[in-house]
């Protein structure tokens, strides 16, 4: 499994700014551009291109590291 580190590397925005934009658009049923306007009026200029790129990129790392800490759920 890679590191943050490696993760991360050669990226042109922090991890931090990256996994949370990711985190947001898989939990909340939020758009990319709706991620843009939020990033925006934090003072951060992302394209949507770019979001997307991070979520098809680092969502199935994501999901992969979380899923063992989620708790299941009844199907009923």
């Amino acid at each position: 499994m890679k590191t943050e580190l490696d993760l991360f590397k050669w990226k042109q925005y922090e991890s931090e700014v990256i996994l949370l934009t990711v985190r947001w658009y898989l939990k909340y049923s939020l758009s990319y551009r709706d991620l843009v306007e939020m990033m925006e009026e934090r003072g951060l200029h992302i394209a949507h291109t770019t979001i997307m790129r991070w979520v098809h990129e680092f969502g199935p790392e994501l999901d992969k590291r979380i899923r063992s800490y989620l708790k299941s759920t009844n199907d009923s």
